[in-house]
């Protein structure tokens, strides 16, 4: 005891006085403890924190661009993020520190940079030479709204319309505005009383860069001419324009409209358009206009060689179309092809052989942006078949509901998925190459394989390679395929514990070694897959029920309703606010009578057949007691070595063995306890009905002492009717982020929490009362291993180690038969060993260390083919064979103890084994709380990772638990992060970042250093191609191209400065770092000149306002003077 009070009087200090004290303490009492002294290895300076990168499709995509010569897709969104795509591999994310929608993309095609338009009236220019792009310059605008950008091919003169109607033309190079203006009141006619309204499109003519057109929204297109400064050609037309394009021969335009029109106009006829489509209007037989249809939002006109031109457009249908999908048009010829879309469309580029505009385009694809895709057509091929995207874009196929990630996995495991996956994959795509080709890999340091796991809504897991930083879908499991689909809603009645996907994951178990996985559903269930790679027919799927829930039995209440100690409805039906769900429990009453032994969902009795990859060895559900349906399972463990399975929710936990398909154990928290229960609570009946449970469990009961409460639902009634509502939603607020891990329903995805109090760094309330507290002991942590149970403990043996959200660690001991044929038919023996050990808050996550500091890791059976009849002498090997992590004879000799390590939200504790001394201990937190907790493996050592809800993240030291990183990294906002952040080896971490997308970030020294050279490189030198010959009759009679001294028009010498006030230039943080990364050489020397022209240019600009203020403050003074001088002058001095 002594030592203990020691420790807790040196809690407080830092770990290296701490861990120095230890050997103090050691060398006081030597025979007390003999724990061997451990080397760690780990230092601070191992760690750093950094992102490395994001996949997944962006998160609401507003605008897209496409390079036609470096062949890279960029996409903008409406949080301010960029997303470039080139080859498959080569991916980058980049941030607007402003976090605006991004309204348009420009490339600069061929160079190596980007212009990006923003909602705030900012424009950018990003650097793509470099591996992590930056921005070069910026340009605020601050009088006028930007709504529409085009930079010209080979040209250095963005023009920039505004929501005034006015036209800017800003230098890429500096970043600074030309004094050429077209001011909206000169591009229309004189006569016309009203304003065209915004711009929403601006292009040169393909034959000539001197003529501009112009569309304004109010449906009048200009064809300015930029050397006279006037306008050419007026078009005017009754409809709102969305978008214009030219056909490359520069003599026709075509412009969509927003009744669902077409309008092709030749361009020296600005009287009438030559022809008006509307593509899906009825025509009506008494030649009127055919009936309006939705707009048609975007529209581009694509020539070819050898045939009719494409118009291709997005909307336009007609409004009678209700429910039908969004669409794509495509029309060539006299074909038209209508391309059903999933979602609705956000922008569309069709990619052509050459940039050059005035040249047969010979489009190949389209790339169709959707708000939650992106689809790639095939224009080449009869029927336009989509590409298959090679990207990892579908990681929101189905909404994510729960996230593993696995490190330095077992090398034949991605290959194994792989090829089981490879026949999951759909016919039909285009027998071409992706087109979106760009980019160059990077190099591949990192040579572990990781794999991700995804648990889904639908109740589908998706397995991922996440090796090297990059992703691909391996291979995907529909957990669902095992349960009868109702037909209608009345076909339901089971499955109201949700409203919706009742198949979601909410945790994954999963053995790498053995290929076991586990699942846990929200509708209460289990499954248990077995890895294969034969197909097979199950004939009956097996399954069990276990009814998991106290049954009180009261003299008052014989009917088995609940009397509560507290002043609750009796039966109420007002869920409690642990754990959260999202539905109103179902009344307890029926017209049948209570609901009981029913499972929610119901398993197929027909024959399944089981494709290679996971294939069902058992499903396990909770069933209905008593008109109360089953509490939501809050942790999971399986074992393959055990050949077990153990779940725990709030009422209770229960093992299952599934070779023999048996339950061995179903106990209610409290009866773990026995007579070791550290509560008061109030005694009860004994339960009437309960499963009889394994061999020395069936008195385990006897005499325990239960809470009535603790007996209850947490469905069944308001647990603390003293809570104000407001500390009420507080309290269910901070208790759902802590279990949101093991109870999130799906539908937690569809509104993004954003907590703004930050509440979740708050302690638990102190208001929630003991008994509500207790009635809420759940189990949160399971942990299989080979160690010593009791303090009397000699050697190591299989046991469970339990952990509750109230902060108690129990062990249960494991009594296996021996392997082979003896495993199948004699039973195992569980039996709790009276172990208990507490910590402060609930119990994440539990590992075990040797003498030396090694993990010991559970024990696993290697996999094997179960499908395939064994060999006579694999079956003598496999009788032999119990796999295990440390055998009993050799553990004795090799180590006289172990460590377990336990992490709980608010503090981890190191605890001597047999002795259950704790030999270090740290308080991780005491305002906030630990969402995250993994012991993981890094530089050939081990350590503890955190994250807490206030945004940190720590690593410690083991044994020691020394603290050796705590940095802020982002605190939690969502539901989302608490539910999918996990560490893994080798300084990996991820977690869910938007609904659509994965962040995966590294705490390791090394990948951090190493990153540069894993990136890929968007920016590779290719030749632009040639442009197209002007023929020599074109040359000779004037047709061709006709090119534009822009330099000389918008040149500060012809056309002077623009007002400073206009728009403000700012330079971007990536200016040096950016020239650097962009050139060398002699053009780097002048882009660093450049650079310092313009700062010097900034610094003369701003002497230039200053002297401009004195002059026009010197002016109005002399003017002033002059007036007065004016009023006085004939005035006699009487008059004054």
């Amino acid at each position: 005891m002594r030592k203990f009070n020691i420790r807790k009087v040196l809690d407080g200090l830092t770990a290296g006085s701490s861990s120095a004290s230890q050997q103090q303490q050691q060398q006081q009492h030597p025979a007390a403890n003999r724990e061997p002294e451990i080397q760690e290895t780990l230092q601070s300076e191992h760690f750093q924190l950094c992102k490395t990168v994001r996949h997944g499709f962006p998160y609401q995509p507003s605008a897209l661009a496409f390079d036609p010569v470096q062949k890279i897709l960029a996409v903008g969104t409406q949080t301010g993020a960029l997303r470039l795509f080139g080859r498959p591999g080569v991916e980058c994310y980049c941030q607007h520190d402003s976090g605006a929608a991004v309204i348009q993309l420009q490339f600069l095609i061929n160079e190596g940079a980007l212009v990006s338009a923003l909602a705030d009236d900012t424009l950018h220019l990003w650097n793509l030479r470099q591996k992590r792009p930056a921005i070069l310059h910026s340009l605020k605008f601050c009088r006028e709204r930007v709504t529409f950008c085009h930079l010209p091919f080979q040209s250095k003169w963005l023009y920039v319309g505004t929501e005034r109607g006015n036209i800017h033309i800003v230098n890429v190079e500096s970043f600074t505005l030309s004094g050429y203006v077209i001011m909206w009141n000169k591009a229309i006619e004189l006569s016309s009383k009203s304003h065209p309204g915004p711009v929403v499109h601006i292009s040169d003519n393909p034959m000539d860069e001197g003529k501009l057109l112009i569309g304004f929204e109010s449906g009048t297109v200009v064809l300015w001419d930029l050397k006279s400064k006037k306008a050419d050609y007026r078009y005017t037309y009754d409809e709102a324009i969305h978008s214009v394009a030219w056909h490359h021969e520069g003599k026709q335009f075509i412009c969509s409209h927003s009744d669902g029109t077409l309008t092709i106009w030749n361009v020296r006829s600005p009287a009438k358009p030559v022809q008006t489509i509307t593509p899906h209007g009825k025509q009506l037989k008494d030649g009127k206009k055919p009936e309006p249809c939705k707009p048609i939002l975007k529209v581009e006109f694509k020539t070819t060689r050898s045939g009719e031109p494409f118009i291709i457009l997005s909307g336009g249908l007609s409004y009678d179309t209700v429910g039908r999908r969004p669409c794509l048009t495509v029309m060539h010829g006299k074909s038209t092809a209508v391309l059903e879309m999933d979602y609705s469309i956000v922008d569309f580029l069709t990619l052509c052989e050459t940039p050059y505009p005035n040249d047969f385009q010979e489009p190949y694809a389209v790339v169709v942006l959707l708000e939650k895709d992106l689809v790639l057509i095939d224009l080449a091929q009869n029927g336009y078949p989509i590409f298959e995207n090679p990207y990892p874009l579908s990681i929101h196929e189905s909404p994510v509901t729960c996230c593993e990630y696995f490190a330095d996995c077992p090398v034949d495991l991605i290959p194994a998925l792989y090829s089981v996956g490879a026949r999951q994959k759909r016919q039909g795509y285009s027998k071409k190459e992706w087109p979106i080709n760009g980019g160059n890999w990077g190099l591949g340091v990192q040579s572990y394989p990781e794999i991700i796991i995804t648990g889904h809504a639908d109740g589908s897991v998706k397995f991922w390679d996440a090796s090297a930083i990059t992703l691909q879908v391996l291979y995907k499991l529909k957990t669902s395929k095992v349960f009868e689909k109702s037909r209608n809603k009345d076909d339901r009645p089971n499955t109201d514990i949700v409203d919706e996907d009742p198949y979601a994951i909410q945790i994954i178990s999963w053995c790498p070694e053995s290929r076991m996985l586990c699942i846990a559903g929200v509708s209460a269930h289990v499954i248990i897959y077995r890895f294969s790679k034969q197909e097979v027919i199950t004939e009956v799927i097996p399954m069990l029920e276990v009814r998991l829930l106290y049954e009180i039995s009261d003299v008052e209440s014989p009917e088995g309703e609940q009397a509560p100690p507290l002043p609750t409805p009796v039966g109420g039906a007002t869920p409690q606010p642990i754990p959260p769900q999202s539905h109103p429990s179902t009344s307890s009453s029926s017209s049948d009578g209570l609901r009981d032994n029913v499972p929610c969902l119901k398993v197929k009795n027909s024959p399944l057949k089981q494709s290679p990859g996971y294939q069902t060895e058992l499903v396990i559900q909770l069933v209905w007691v008593s008109g109360e349906p089953p509490q939501q399972i809050t942790s999971l463990a399986v074992n393959s070595s055990y050949g077990l399975v153990v779940f725990g929710n709030c009422n209770g936990i229960a093992m299952v063995d599934y070779l023999q398909k048996a339950v061995l154990l179903n106990l209610g928290t409290i009866e773990l306890y026995g007579s070791n229960d550290p509560y008061r609570r109030e005694p009860r009946s004994p339960r009437k009905s309960r499963q009889p449970s394994g061999a020395g469990l069936c008195d385990i009961s006897e005499g325990t002492a239960v809470p009535e409460d603790r007996c209850k639902s947490p469905t069944s009634g308001s647990s603390s009717p003293h809570n104000s509502d407001d500390e009420q939603k507080m309290n269910n607020f901070i208790e759902k982020a802590k279990m949101s891990r093991k109870l999130s329903l799906p539908t937690d995805l569809k509104p993004d929490l954003d907590i703004k109090d930050n509440s979740f760094s708050r302690s638990r309330s102190s208001s929630v009362t003991s008994i509500d507290k207790e009635s809420r002991e759940a189990i949160s942590a399971l942990h299989f291993c080979e160690t010593f149970t009791r303090k009397a403990d000699s050697s190591p043996s299989p046991c469970l180690w339990v952990g509750t959200t109230l902060g108690t660690v129990l062990v249960i001991a494991l009594n296996l038969p021996p392997g082979g044929e003896q495993r199948l038919l004699q039973p195992v023996i569980v039996s709790p060993s009276g172990t208990i050990l507490r910590l402060k808050g609930a119990i994440l996550r539990m590992a075990f260390l040797d003498t030396t500091g090694c993990l010991v890791p559970p024990a696993y059976e290697s996999w094997r083919e179960h499908n395939v009849p064994e060999e006579k002498d694999e079956k003598e090997k496999s009788k032999k064979r119990r796999p295990v992590s440390v055998s009993p004879s050799s553990s004795q000799e090799i180590c006289e103890n172990q460590y377990a390590v336990i992490c709980s939200e608010k503090q981890a504790k190191v605890i001597s084994l047999p002795s259950q001394n704790c030999a270090y201990k740290q308080n991780i937190t005491e305002t906030s709380f630990v969402l995250r907790g993994d012991i993981v493996a890094l530089n050939n050592s081990i350590c503890l990772a955190c994250f807490c809800a206030n945004g940190h993240i720590m690593t410690f030291s083991l044994p020691s638990l020394r603290p050796l990183l705590d940095v802020y990294y982002l605190p939690l906002t969502n539901m989302r992060i608490a539910r999918t952040f996990c560490f893994t080896n080798n300084g990996q971490a991820l977690y869910l970042v938007s609904p659509t997308e994965i962040q995966r970030l590294t705490y390791s020294q090394e990948t951090c250093e190493n990153l540069q050279e894993m990136l890929g490189e968007l920016f590779t030198p290719v030749e632009t191609p040639e442009a197209p010959n002007r023929g020599f009759f074109k040359g000779l009679f004037g047709g061709g191209a006709q090119s534009l001294d822009r330099e000389e028009l918008f040149g500060e010498s012809s056309s002077g400065k623009a007002s400073r006030s206009l728009a403000q230039h700012i330079p971007g943080p990536g200016g040096i770092e950016g020239v650097k990364g962009a050139a060398s050489g002699v053009v780097g020397e002048l882009a660093r000149a450049r650079l310092a022209l313009d700062e010097r240019g900034q610094k003369l600009g701003d002497l230039e306002e200053r002297t401009a203020a004195m002059l026009s403050s010197a002016d109005s003074f002399s003017k002033h003077a002059h007036e007065m001088m004016l009023k006085y002058k004939d005035k006699k001095w009487y008059q004054f």
